[in-house]
């Protein structure tokens, strides 16, 4: 008998009791006497629907395993968590090897812990019932698994609460070859009155070991992405934001967990994960009294009680996360791979190279002045122009940052003929045209503010407190959401043609209020999350009615960068800080988490270091300029227009070839890393000094490479050399491919050839 008929048959059992025990005691006992045994018949019965045989779940990918398992009172555990056995009848005898004795352990290990009856230790989902019980138990009810394709499957666990109509669904999406999870709940209620959500996770892990390290970020503006290692002890860290939007600003909620000692790039047990959310997230991490790690991850209880309504189901969002025995650089490639293939739009695709007029013009310019860029693009080589921030506004001319941002109409003074002329230009130019919105944002000085000051999120009684002189429109509100998809409908509907959106957003949510939900008569509490679901909603319909636009993904630098928000575009800005150097160190901690196609790196004169070292860094990614071509020196261009045809060259590598790092500029005076592709016959390797003082000659030992064929023989060769100077390199002597994972190559790195790429190729 399967689980789902075994729980009906015993339904009706416990339906069929009551109506023939109320029958043979009704003209004996007292109503208060019935009502007594009425309880404890009920309570007995459904112990028996829930105490259930011990189920053993696996949920596997290739390599790894994490499996689930019910107690005898019917409570689901994790009671394993690492590399897949050969043999998965096994799993169910793992309890067995561990003398683990408490009361609560069926709490430390839960698969999604409750708040409430007899949990003492931090819950995963905490709830009050309509009539005001705050306690929640969860017992198993039944599971299934669906392969969705040959490599994908999705297991489902339906958890209840014996006495109260709540009903948990645990789903666990499994991406075979990848070894990546993705993670949620559904929590659905039954009951006949609202119930309100204290907490919400998406995930509840149980990690079993003796130490764990957690590496984590934090940074601000242009100093995103900074690495700290935490050895966690006992009692709870967590990692939050509580910023609304641009959430990643301070600490995003990408993170490491090393198990037993810190996990290198080759060498150790590490878990990568992340929450999929463009909003406020939070992530405990709890050592309990057996050393053992807790990890629960979710959207931030933080100020976000959620009313669910009768009937209603509330999804998270999902939890995604790999596993690997074979340090960080095993794991960041299954991210790399899944990503590619299944979340970011068109990761498998290919991206435009650009000249943005940013740092080439600011607010200051017109038509004309534009019109003359086009030809500095087509100069250089580059696919598109992109045209930045100031384009709009007419009452409050956006000639800075303090005014007209909401009012999304052409300025006639800067643009007489409007954005349709400059495709047109642009066209003629050969090149394709691109633009930035930020419409998400107002600022008190436009049109829009005058008009919708309920489209805003203010308090109505309080000081409005400005974030880079912006307040955030109130997407909660579905005609703010027509408002936003209205911006970008019609730049296209006007424009066909238009190749390009950057999609900022710079200001983070102040004293947060919705005028939306308090005509609803909805709790403000729900605000924090109803602006991330209005803000997926737009861009939703955006994507339904325009699939295939590349779109940037920027928050003022790496201030919104997650799964959540990447599924809609094609990339995303990692730093509004182009220093080379920084961005070395920021590009190399993204990319544990996200592919290269992914990051937009732009060429820019943040730095006075050459323009080979500026360029050879941009290259780690999408390739972007934003530079005045026409102040190039007559070997600047040269190099330039050369490096844009070195890049188109090897850009298949860098986009979808397996990263390897070689040597990690946290610990060296050098970084050097390198892309290979699937069939080990070719490879990319950036080599670069990130140590300005003395270096007694070259590169000390040569660098070892990864990812190519033993077997095979390569040869090695210096490329996008700046005009007028020789690599030190024989482009002509062949290696073999074990000679170059095992002793390495030298790039010969120094203070005159601060930055050197190589291209291996296998000799046939």
């Amino acid at each position: 008998m399967t689980n789902k008929k075994r729980v009906h048959q015993q339904v009706s059992e416990c339906s069929v009791n009551l109506s023939r025990y109320k029958s043979a005691t009704q003209r004996k006992l007292t109503s208060s006497t019935i009502a007594w045994s009425i309880f404890f018949l009920l309570l007995a019965t459904t112990s028996r629907l829930f105490a259930q045989n011990i189920v053993t779940i696996p949920v596997e990918t290739a390599k790894n395993a994490m499996v689930l398992q019910t107690d005898k009172d019917g409570r689901l555990g994790i009671i394993y968590f690492g590399s897949r056995l050969a043999n998965n009848k096994e799993y169910a005898a793992i309890p067995n090897q561990y003398n683990l004795k408490s009361d609560n352990l069926p709490t430390y290990n839960s698969a999604y812990t409750p708040a409430g009856t007899w949990n003492v230790i931090e819950p995963a989902v905490q709830i009050t019932h309509a009539d005001g019980n705050m306690s929640l138990d969860l017992k198993y009810v039944g599971s299934d698994t669906k392969k969705i394709d040959a490599n994908v499957s999705l297991t489902s666990i339906l958890l209840k609460d014996p006495l109260y109509a709540t009903e948990i669904t645990l789903l666990y999406k499994t991406y075979f070859k990848e070894n990546v999870v993705e993670q949620w709940s559904v929590i659905k209620n039954v009951e006949k009155k609202p119930i309100r959500m204290q907490k919400y996770a998406s995930a509840n892990l149980y990690l079993m070991g003796n130490d764990f390290y957690l590496t984590h970020y934090n940074g601000t503006w242009g100093n995103e992405m900074k690495p700290e290692e935490d050895h966690l002890s006992h009692g709870i860290k967590s990692i939050d934001s509580k910023l609304g939007t641009r959430a990643n600003l301070l600490e995003p909620s990408a993170f490491m967990v090393s198990f037993g000692k810190p996990a290198t790039e080759d060498e150790g047990k590490v878990l990568l994960g992340q929450l999929a959310w463009s909003g406020n997230f939070k992530i405990d991490f709890e050592v309990d009294n057996y050393n053992n790690l807790r990890l629960i991850a979710g959207i931030n209880p933080y100020a976000s009680e959620y009313q669910l309504a009768a009937a209603q189901e509330f999804t998270t969002p999902a939890f995604i996360y790999t596993f690997s025995s074979n340090g960080k650089g095993e794991a960041s490639r299954n991210l790399h791979h899944w990503a590619t293939k299944y979340r970011l739009l068109d990761g498998e695709g290919s991206r435009l190279t650009l000249l943005n007029n940013w740092e080439a013009t600011y607010f200051d310019f017109d038509e004309n002045k534009l019109v003359d860029l086009f030809k500095g693009a087509k100069k250089l080589g580059v696919d598109m122009f992109l045209l930045d921030d100031g384009w709009f506004g007419n009452k409050y001319p956006r000639d800075a940052d303090t005014a007209g941002l909401g009012d999304w109409q052409e300025n006639v003074k800067k643009l007489p003929h409007g954005i349709g002329y400059l495709v047109k230009e642009a066209t003629a130019a050969g090149i394709k045209f691109g633009i930035w919105v930020e419409p998400e944002m107002v600022n008190p000085k436009s049109e829009l503010y005058e008009k919708h000051k309920d489209w805003v999120i203010r308090q109505p009684n309080r000081p409005e407190k400005y974030y880079r002189n912006q307040l955030v429109l109130d997407l909660v509100n579905p005609a703010v959401q027509n408002f936003v998809f209205g911006i970008l409908d019609t730049l296209f509907t006007k424009n066909p043609t238009l190749a390009f959106i950057k999609w900022d957003c710079n200001a983070v949510i102040y004293n947060a209020y919705s005028a939306y939900l308090q005509k609803m008569g909805l709790p403000q509490s729900q605000l924090y999350v109803d602006y991330v679901k209005g803000l997926y909603k737009v861009l939703e319909r955006l994507r339904a009615k325009y699939p295939t636009v590349p779109m940037m993904l920027c928050s003022g630098g790496g201030g919104r960068v997650d799964y959540g928000a990447l599924q809609y575009f094609t990339e995303y800005w990692p730093s509004d800080n182009t220093d080379p150097v920084e961005r070395i160190f920021i590009q190399w901690e993204y990319s544990y988490f996200y592919p290269a196609i992914a990051s937009c790196n732009h060429i820019t004169n943040w730095s006075k270091l050459p323009l080979k070292f500026r360029t050879d860094v941009a290259m780690m990614g999408k390739l972007g300029y934003d530079i005045v071509v026409d102040k190039l020196s007559e070997k600047d261009l040269q190099f330039s227009q050369q490096a844009v045809a070195t890049y188109h060259s090897i850009s298949d590598l860098v986009w979808h070839g397996d990263l390897y790092r070689l040597v990690n500029p946290n610990q060296n005076p050098l970084a050097s890393l390198m892309f290979a592709n699937a069939e080990k016959s070719r490879a990319v390797v950036f080599n670069y000094l990130t140590n300005t003082r003395f270096m007694p000659g070259a590169t000390p030992q040569p660098i070892q490479l990864k990812g190519l064929d033993a077997t095979k023989n390569y040869t090695v060769k210096e490329i996008n050399l700046y005009p007028g100077t020789e690599s030190s390199l024989q482009s002509t002597t062949v290696y073999s491919g074990n000679f170059l994972m095992t002793v390495g190559i030298n790039p010969d790195v120094d203070l005159e050839r601060a930055s050197v790429l190589l291209e291996v190729n296998e000799v046939k």
